[in-house]
């Protein structure tokens, strides 16, 4: 597996913290962070199925509006209504 790195702001007494806390823990920065993100729930299949549909229906919907955009409108006229 490729590594990836990322780069993050901290203030200088949050990076004195957590490398404080990386050291009581004879851990490094890296290992405290992959272990957070061990730690964060897996998504679950349901919620991909979910995406999916929305993103599905979104097209739907978006093909119907261009197909109204691009239409001819009628050119014949309203009927008259009477003033009865």
């Amino acid at each position: 597996m490729k590594e990836r790195s990322i780069r993050i702001r901290l203030s200088q007494k949050r990076n004195d913290k957590l490398k404080a806390y990386a050291q009581s823990k004879e851990k490094t920065v890296t290992q405290l962070v992959e272990d957070w993100i061990d730690r964060l729930p897996s998504p679950r299949i349901d919620d991909f199925d979910a995406l999916l549909r929305d993103a599905k229906s979104v097209a739907c919907f978006s093909e119907r509006v261009r197909g109204l955009a691009n239409a001819t409108l009628s050119t014949n006229p309203l009927p008259n209504q009477s003033d009865d």
